[in-house]
C-alpha cells in the first residue's frame, strides 16, 4: 500500500521546490500518496490561520509531513508554526546533517549531523516584562527550563543515531561552566546516557569553543547533540561549513510523527521565477525516506542530486550555474 504523506507546499519558492521534489521522488519509484495542505501565508489566505485544524489534523493522520519554507505572519492573535506544531506532535528532536556536496570550498569532507532539543530552553517562550518604578517594561525576564526526561531523551536520541547509522562519536555541548542548574543538568544526563553506551566515544564541549572548533577543525566532530538555542546557532554555523542553507535539510521527529524540511526561508526576490535551488528540500525528502524504512531508494536519490552539483553543467544559480528549478531536477532524473 503507498504510504500517506502530508505535503505542505509553503511559501515565496515553496511550491516550485516541493513540485520538483514530488517530481523527483515519482521519478525514483517512491510510492508515496500526497495530501496536500496549507501553512503559512498560504494557510492565511485559505483559512484565515497560518496553521489550519485541516492541516494538523492530516499530520495526526499521516504522521509524515515534507514541508517548504513558510513565511510567518506578522501580527497579533496567529500563533507560530513551527512551535505550533512541534508542541502538537511533541517534536522533541531536530535533526540536521551538513555533508560536503559542492566540492573545492572552504572544507572538504564535512560530515556532520546536529541533534537538537527541541521543545525545552529558552524557546518555550516563558518571558514577561518587569515594573520598576512607573516603567512598566523596564525590564524583561526569559525563563530557560531544562528538564531530566527531556535531556534524556534527547541525548539518548543522539546516542541511538550514532549506533544505527554506523557514527563513533557523540559530543554534548553545553554551558554548565556558567549555568551550573539548567546547564548543569543537562550535562549531568549526558554523562548517565553516554556510560549505557559503551561503542560511541563521548565527549562534552562548553559552546564558545565548540562555536570556535567547528570552523577550526570540524572535522574532529560526528554526531552532536545540545540544548534548543545552542542547536539554532550551530545548525547554521555547520550549513555554513557546506555552503549555506540552499544544501541544508532538515527533520523534526518526535512522540506523534515527523516533519522534514528545508530549513532556508521563502526567498521571496526570487519567488514565482523557476529559478530556486530545490537541493535541501530534496535531501529532507531522502531523510524522509530512510524515515519510511527506503534507504536504498534515498541513497539513489542523494546519489544522483550529488552527482549532478558536483558535475557542475545544470545547476542553479547559487550553485553557480543558469540551470532552472526544472532543468536541474531533470538532471537528477536522468541520473537515477
Amino acid at each position: 500500500m503507498p504510504t500517506p504523506v502530508t505535503l505542505i507546499s509553503g511559501d515565496g519558492i515553496g511550491p516550485s521546490i516541493s513540485s520538483a521534489t514530488v517530481r523527483l521522488l515519482e521519478a525514483a519509484g517512491a510510492d508515496i500518496t500526497w495530501d496536500a495542505q496549507y501553512a503559512g501565508m498560504a494557510g492565511v489566505t485559505r483559512y484565515g490561520d497560518p496553521i489550519p485544524d485541516e492541516t494538523l489534523d492530516s499530520i495526526k493522520r499521516t504522521r509524515v509531513a515534507l514541508k517548504g519554507p513558510l513565511e510567518t505572519p506578522v501580527g497579533e492573535g496567529f500563533r507560530s508554526i513551527n512551535v505550533a506544531l512541534r508542541k502538537t506532535f511533541e517534536l522533541y528532536a531536530n535533526v540536521r546533517p551538513a555533508h560536503t556536496i559542492a566540492k573545492g570550498g572552504r572544507y572538504d569532507n564535512i560530515d556532520l549531523v546536529l541533534i537538537r532539543e527541541n521543545t525545552e530552553g529558552l524557546y518555550i517562550g516563558n518571558e514577561h516584562y518587569i515594573k520598576i518604578g512607573s516603567d512598566p517594561r523596564a525590564a524583561a525576564e526569559s525563563i530557560a527550563l531544562i528538564t531530566r526526561a527531556g535531556s534524556e531523551r534527547i541525548v539518548r536520541y543522539a546516542f541511538d543515531y550514532a549506533e544505527k547509522h554506523g557514527r563513533k562519536k557523540v559530543t554534548l555541548v553545553h554551558k554548565a561552566n556558567i549555568l551550573k542548574y539548567s546547564q548543569g543538568l543537562f550535562l549531568d544526563v549526558g554523562r548517565m546516557v553516554a556510560r549505557q553506551y559503551s561503542t560511541i566515544e563521548f565527549q562534552e564541549v562548553i559552546v564558545d569553543a565548540m562555536a570556535m572548533n567547528l570552523v577550526l577543525h570540524p572535522e574532529r566532530y560526528d554526531v552532536i547533540v545540545t540544548t534548543n538555542l545552542f542547536g539554532d546557532i550551530l545548525s547554521d554555523l555547520i550549513s555554513g561549513l557546506v555552503g549555506g542553507l540552499g544544501l541544508a535539510p532538515g527533520a523534526n521527529i518526535g512522540l506523534g510523527g515527523a516533519i522534514f524540511e528545508a530549513v532556508h526561508g521563502t526567498a521571496p526576490d526570487i519567488a514565482g521565477k523557476g529559478i530556486a535551488n530545490p537541493s535541501a528540500l530534496m535531501l529532507a525528502a531522502c531523510m524522509m525516506l530512510e524515515y519510511l524504512t527506503d534507504e536504498p531508494r534515498a541513497q539513489r536519490i542523494r546519489k544522483a542530486l550529488e552527482e549532478t552539483v558536483r558535475e557542475g553543467k545544470t545547476v542553479t544559480r547559487d550553485l553557480g550555474g543558469t540551470a532552472t528549478t526544472d532543468q536541474f531536477t531533470d538532471a537528477i532524473i536522468a541520473r537515477l
